[in-house]
């Protein structure tokens, strides 16, 4: 059985450490204004939006335990637009955009490739997730 070159190329690329310190710094800074400090969906602008944003916390319980890794990455880079949020995050939207040369492992096994920022977000996003 012939393997693509390009799945090669991923087995091949060096795993990156997540970092969720810094994607603690990212989500203060680019996203807790309307998903809130703790990612409950309280932020100080959730009052003034049409479509609340969602408790981020819950991502894992809302996906029968299982954190949504690949479509968590794709919203926050673009691929998989969201309609309250105007299609890409709002304002953020270039800095997490980024070039997609970071994987980032699926609970599939599969490498998802990002940008760097928006793989220690979803790493420190995987830290808050509530556990029942």
């Amino acid at each position: 059985m012939k393997v693509p070159f390009i799945c090669l190329a991923l087995l091949a690329m060096p795993a990156f450490a997540q970092d969720a310190d810094i994607g603690r710094s990212h989500y203060h800074t680019h996203c807790a204004t309307c998903h809130g400090l703790e990612g409950r969906g309280d932020g100080p602008m959730a009052g003034v939006m049409l479509i609340k944003p969602v408790d981020l916390t819950e991502l894992s319980a809302q996906n029968g335990g299982r954190f949504p890794l690949e479509r968590v990455v794709m919203r926050i880079d673009g691929r998989d637009p969201l309609v309250s949020h105007g299609s890409p995050m709002p304002v953020f939207g270039d800095y997490f955009e980024g070039s997609f040369d970071v994987p980032i492992k699926a609970p599939s096994g599969q490498p998802v490739l990002t940008s760097r920022p928006v793989v220690d977000l979803v790493t420190y996003l995987q830290e808050i997730q509530r556990i029942e």
